[in-house]
C-alpha cells in the first residue's frame, strides 16, 4: 500500500523530522499539533482556550488538506501540562466536534514542545 505525505501552509510547518500527516489507504495519521500560528510560527497568546482553538484549527487545516474534515476524525489524543484545564479544553472541543464524538484519550504530561500547555494528534478515516 502506498503512502501520501500531507502538507499544507494553512497549518504550522513541522519543527522536526516529521510530516504534518501521512495517509495510508483511507487512513490519515496526524502528527501532534501545538498552538503555533501557521503564519508566524509563534505560539498564540492567551489562555488554554485560545491555545486549544489554535490546535483544533491546525488539525482542521491538515484534515482538509488530506481531503477530509474534523467529522471524519475517529480518534483524538489530547495532551495537557495541567489536567485542571481539562474542562476548558472540553468546552473548546465542543465548538469543533459534535456527536458522535471521536474516541479520545487525555493525558497529563510534564512538558510539551516550545513550552505550550496543549497538544493534540488524531487519526482520520476517509471514504
Amino acid at each position: 500500500m502506498s503512502i501520501q505525505i500531507i502538507q499544507t501552509a494553512q497549518a504550522p510547518a513541522a519543527i522536526g523530522p516529521y510530516s504534518q500527516a501521512v495517509r495510508s489507504g483511507n487512513t490519515v495519521y496526524f502528527s501532534g499539533q501545538i498552538p503555533l500560528d501557521p503564519a508566524t510560527g509563534e505560539i498564540v497568546a492567551g489562555d488554554i482556550a485560545a491555545q486549544a482553538r489554535r490546535v483544533f484549527d491546525n488539525l482542521k487545516s491538515v484534515a482538509e488538506a488530506a481531503g477530509g474534515s474534523l467529522d471524519r476524525i475517529v480518534r483524538l489524543g489530547l495532551y495537557l501540562t495541567d489536567l485542571n484545564e481539562f474542562a476548558a479544553v472540553n468546552a473548546v472541543m465542543r465548538e469543533y466536534f459534535s456527536a458522535p464524538y471521536p474516541a479520545r484519550s487525555t493525558i497529563g504530561v510534564a512538558a510539551l514542545p516550545k513550552g505550550t500547555a496543549f497538544e493534540a494528534d488524531a487519526v482520520m478515516i476517509l471514504g
